[in-house]
């Protein structure tokens, strides 16, 4: 969820002015709560002691009636990651974007309409300001805020098969325990998901061999001098994690390594693999599908990684889209379903016409 990019501070200085008109000032400290949004739905404190499938039998992790609805009764929407957004007193059309945070460069691909429709408008939104993600001293201030509290450690959370299993894995990366055994699970589940060695930073993608949808639209921004927005702070992503209990968080660490596919027979493609060919089918009803079936590694916190963000973007995309023609660009999973993005966005009165359908 979070992504380190390069900065470019000439380039913030000129926006400073221009972003004041329409969201908060960009201070990592700053919550939903603190905006008067909602707040993440934490459905109970997060107990280090208590296992994931504990948790999951406790009546309190019920999901709200809202959004007890099976993919069966799901919206199924055109097989497109590039949406076009229309009416509800539009004036200029404004445009949606399904991205993966990280895929095989040799996978990396526009879909069509894609560069047409990022050309034809005046600002870009993330689901994070990355000028903010850019700011050298709100990532500083940021850093105590991934670490667990109460001296816990991942060894004390994890088995020794286990923790072996997560210590080789990263080691692999390029990113020894040490550095690592205080941070929360939830925060390494975000790199484990990838292969990418990250042993030289985030700059080093290109010599992994893989590409960031985000990056590449930052790159695209900096370059033509276009103004730069979040639909959330860095405090916003790093609070889910303090939503759910340690233990929970180092079993998901643990479920998402052992997908990845090194452990898995020969010809079974991993987790991160099917990922990848939905995306490049632009799948995207399929995509929130492996986030909300069964068995997924969020199975249970669908409301707090999915649901209720959506809902809290629709009326700050309102601002930014009724301020001037924007391209959003957020997490492909975010777009389908009955509380995806698209038909939120629907719900208010506006049209979203898919432009890189799938032929």
């Amino acid at each position: 969820m979070v992504d380190e990019q390069v900065t470019n501070t000439s380039i913030n200085k000129a926006k400073d002015q221009d972003k004041s008109m329409i969201k908060p000032p960009a201070d990592p400290e700053e919550s939903l709560e603190d905006r008067g949004e909602d707040k993440p739905d934490i459905r109970r404190a997060p107990d280090p002691e208590q296992s994931l499938e504990e948790n999951r039998q406790k009546p309190s992790m019920d999901k709200a009636s809202d959004s007890s609805v099976s993919m069966t009764e799901s919206p199924v929407f055109e097989n497109s990651l590039l949406w076009e957004i229309t009416g509800n007193g539009l004036k200029e059309s404004s445009y949606l974007y399904g991205t993966i945070h990280l895929i095989d460069a040799e996978s990396f691909f526009w879909p069509e309409n894609t560069i047409s429709s990022y050309e034809n408008t005046e600002k870009i939104v993330f689901e994070i300001d990355l000028d903010e993600m850019n700011n050298i001293g709100n990532l500083f201030g940021m850093m105590s805020k991934v670490m667990m509290n109460d001296g816990m450690t991942l060894k004390k959370l994890l088995s020794d098969d286990d923790y072996a299993l997560v210590n080789n894995h990263f080691k692999d990366m390029g990113l020894p325990m040490f550095m690592l055994e205080k941070m929360k699970p939830m925060f390494l589940t975000v790199f484990a998901e990838t292969d990418v060695d990250m042993s030289g930073g985030m700059g080093n993608l290109e010599n992994s061999g893989s590409k960031s949808y985000e990056m590449e639209f930052y790159e695209l921004a900096q370059a033509d001098e276009k103004e730069v927005y979040g639909l959330e702070t860095m405090n916003d992503q790093i609070s889910l994690f303090d939503s759910i209990p340690y233990a929970d968080q180092a079993t998901m660490l643990v479920e998402t390594i052992k997908a990845s596919g090194e452990d898995l027979p020969e010809g079974e493609m991993s987790e991160m693999e099917k990922i990848t060919e939905m995306y490049l089918q632009q799948d995207i009803n399929s995509m929130v599908g492996s986030i909300e079936e069964e068995g997924s590694e969020f199975a249970g916190y669908e409301d707090l990684f999915l649901h209720n963000r959506n809902k809290n973007w629709i009326p700050r995309m309102a601002e930014y889209m009724n301020e001037s023609r924007t391209f959003f660009a957020v997490g492909a999973g975010h777009l389908a379903g009955r509380l995806g993005v698209i038909q939120l966005l629907e719900d208010e009165g506006y049209t979203l016409t898919p432009l890189s359908q799938k032929k």
